[in-house]
């Protein structure tokens, strides 16, 4: 896996598809009007579409939009499920780096934790 260096301090999953007819104002009206976040900011914001073998990626680089477009040729991304009471998701860099790569998030665990009151049992 390469990793992958975005200029931005959060990172938002858009849960729900996206018509990707929409370019840089339609999906930062979406940004502002659905996900009520400033798209002017260092936010880095993500949708996919229905069939989720396409991401498009938006975020704001001094003056300008920028607009960052990956198509797969014959596999799908594993996208974080949409939920009635939540549009996006916060991840981190690296977590975007694992999605783009085909990693499904959701399956990713780590171990159990495990409490201990002493070092030494009696026996």
């Amino acid at each position: 896996m390469r990793k992958r260096h975005w200029p931005v301090q959060a990172i938002h999953i858009y849960l729900q598809p996206v018509d990707f007819r929409k370019n840089i104002d339609g999906l930062a009206a979406i940004v502002e009007l659905e996900l009520e976040q400033n798209p002017f900011t260092a936010g880095l914001f993500a949708f996919t579409n229905r069939k989720k073998d396409k991401v498009k990626i938006l975020y704001w680089e001094r003056n300008g939009f920028v607009l960052w477009y990956k198509r797969l040729e014959k596999q799908r991304f594993k996208w974080p499920k949409y939920q009635t009471d939540c549009l996006s998701q916060g991840i981190n860099e690296e977590q975007l780096s694992w999605m783009l790569d085909g990693i499904d998030l959701s399956r990713l665990t780590p171990h159990n934790s495990l409490h201990f009151d002493a070092v030494m049992s009696p026996d």
